[in-house]
C-alpha cells in the first residue's frame, strides 16, 4: 500500500501543479476583466461562457468518457477502428450544433435579455469546430495514461486569451465583446495544433464508417452525455435564471463568488483526470475492492488539499472580495460563504459520477443526476423569485446535499464504500506528504549545507 499511497501523492500532485498553471491564467483573466468590463458587460459575457459551456458538454459528454474507456482497453487491431467512429459521431455533433447555433441564436439571446450574444454566439461556431478536434486528440492521449499534452494545450489556450485581456487592461484599451471570442479562435487553433503534436504517435485512423463500434461508443456515452449534461445545467443554471429573471449583471456577480470557490476546486479536476482511465483498467484486473480503494483515496486526496483554502476564505470573506475582485463586488461575501459550503460537497459528487462510469453503470449516474438538477432548476426559479441572488446560493447548496446523500447510498450498496473513510486519507495526506516530498527536501538542503 506505501507504493500506491505513494503513486496518489505523486501523480495527484503532479495534475494539480500542471492544472493549476492553466486554471491561474483562467482566473488571471478574470481578475483583470472583472475590472476592464462594465457590470452589464460582464454579466453578457459570464452568460456567453455558460451557454458556450453547455455547448461544448454537449458533444464532449457523449464522447469523451466513452473514447477513453474503450479505447484504454482496446487491443492494438481496434484502436483505429474505435477512433474512426469517435471521429465520425464527432463531426455529426458538430454539424448539427452550428446549424442549430446558426438557427436560433438569435431566440436564445433574446430569451436570456442579452442581445449583445447574437454577435458572439455565431463567431462561436469556429470556435466550437476547432475544439471538437481538440477533444479528440486531448482523449486520445488521456486514454494512453499520457496528461502532458492536455495540460500543454489547455494552458497555451487561457495564456493567450489571459495575454489579450491583460494587454487591454495596461494599454487601457476598450476590451470589446466579439474580440475576447477572435481571440478564443486564436487560441483554439493553436491549442488544437499542440495537442495534434503530442498525440501524433497515438494516431492511426482507420478509413470506413464502422457501426459497430459508433453503437459501442453511443450507447456507453448517452448515459455520459446525460449525465456531464444535467451536472452543467445544474452547475449553471442559476447564472442563467439570474440573467433572465433579474439581469445579466446579477449573473455576473453570482459569477463572482463561483469563480473564488472554483479556483481551490483545482484538485478536483485534476484527480478526476487520473481516477477515469485508472479505475476503467482496474475494474478489470482487480476488481471492485480496488475501485472502493480509488473513491475513497482520490476523494481524502481532494479534500486534505482544498479544506485549509476553504478555511481561509471563509474566515476573510470580504478580503478575498476585495483583492480577486475589486470594490464593485465586496457586496458578495454572503454569496461565496454559501457557495463555500456546497464545494465541500463536490469532490464526492465528481468522483462518485467517475467511478460509476468507469464500472459501466452510467445509467444509475444519469439518473441521479438528473434528479438532482431537476430538484436544482426547480428551487433555483422559486428561491431567485422569492429571494433573489441569494436565492441561487441557497438552491445549489440544497440540490447538491440531496445528490450527495443519494450518492453515498449508492456507493455504499454496490462497491461497500464508507464515506467517512475518505476523511481518514485526508488526515493521512499530510505525514504522507512530509515524508515523500518535504522531509526528502530537508535532508537534501541539510547535506548541501555541510
Amino acid at each position: 500500500m506505501k507504493g500506491e499511497g505513494n503513486y496518489w501523492l505523486k501523480s495527484g500532485l503532479i495534475n494539480v501543479f500542471q492544472n493549476m498553471a492553466g486554471v491561474l491564467f483562467g482566473f488571471g483573466s478574470f481578475f483583470f476583466l472583472v475590472r476592464g468590463l462594465s457590470e452589464h458587460d460582464y454579466g453578457v459575457w459570464i452568460v456567453y461562457m455558460t451557454t458556450i459551456t453547455i455547448l461544448n458538454i454537449f458533444r464532449d459528454g457523449l464522447i469523451r468518457n466513452a473514447l477513453i474507456k474503450f479505447l484504454s482497453g482496446a487491443s492494438d487491431e481496434e484502436k483505429p477502428k474505435i477512433m474512426s467512429a469517435a471521429f465520425t459521431i464527432n463531426l455529426m455533433i458538430t454539424v448539427v450544433i452550428v446549424v442549430l447555433n446558426l438557427s436560433l441564436g438569435a431566440v436564445l439571446a433574446r430569451l436570456l435579455n442579452s442581445p449583445e450574444l447574437i454577435n458572439l454566439f455565431y463567431l462561436f461556431n469556429i470556435v466550437y469546430v476547432l475544439n471538437g478536434i481538440l477533444t479528440q486528440f486531448n482523449c486520445i492521449e488521456q486514454a494512453h495514461f499520457k496528461f502532458k499534452g492536455v495540460f500543454v494545450s489547455n494552458t497555451v489556450f487561457q495564456a493567450i486569451f489571459f495575454a489579450y485581456v491583460l494587454y487591454c487592461y495596461v494599454l487601457k484599451v476598450n476590451i470589446q465583446l466579439s474580440h475576447l471570442v477572435f481571440v478564443q479562435i486564436i487560441g483554439s487553433a493553436t491549442a488544437m495544433l499542440i495537442a495534434f503534436f503530442y498525440t501524433k504517435p497515438f494516431l492511426n485512423f482507420a478509413v470506413g464508417i464502422y457501426k459497430g463500434w459508433m453503437l459501442k461508443l453511443f450507447n456507453y456515452g448517452k448515459y455520459a452525455f446525460g449525465t456531464s449534461m444535467s451536472s452543467i445545467l445544474s452547475g449553471s443554471v442559476d447564472q442563467m435564471m439570474l440573467s433572465s429573471i433579474i439581469s445579466p449583471s446579477a449573473s455576473g456577480v453570482f459569477n463572482v463568488a463561483v469563480k473564488i470557490v472554483n479556483l481551490i476546486d483545482i484538485p478536483t479536476s485534476a484527480v478526476a483526470n487520473i481516477v477515469f482511465p485508472q479505475s476503467a483498467k482496474r475494474i478489470e484486473t482487480e476488481g471492485k475492492d480496488a475501485i472502493r480503494y480509488l473513491y475513497e483515496k482520490s476523494v481524502g486526496t481532494i479534500l486534505a488539499i482544498l479544506i485549509p483554502g476553504l478555511i481561509f476564505i471563509y474566515i476573510f470573506p470580504s478580503f478575498v472580495l476585495y483583492l480577486l475582485a475589486g470594490e464593485k463586488y465586496t457586496d458578495a461575501v454572503p454569496l461565496l460563504r454559501i457557495t463555500l459550503l456546497y464545494t465541500l460537497l463536490i469532490p464526492f459528487g465528481r468522483q462518485f459520477g467517475i467511478i460509476l462510469d468507469s464500472i459501466g453503470k452510467t445509467k444509475t449516474t444519469f439518473y441521479i443526476v438528473v434528479v438532482t438538477a431537476t430538484i436544482n432548476l426547480t428551487l433555483n426559479y422559486f428561491f431567485i423569485l422569492k429571494i433573489g441572488v441569494l436565492g441561487a446560493a441557497y438552491a445549489t447548496l440544497a440540490s447538491n446535499i440531496v445528490g450527495f446523500i443519494i450518492a453515498q447510498y449508492i456507493l455504499r450498496k454496490e462497491l461497500g464504500v464508507k464515506f467517512y473513510h475518505t476523511f481518514v486519507y485526508a488526515y493521512r495526506f499530510y505525514p504522507e506528504f512530509y515524508t515523500s516530498f518535504v522531509k526528502p527536501q530537508i535532508t537534501k538542503f541539510k547535506n548541501r549545507k555541510k
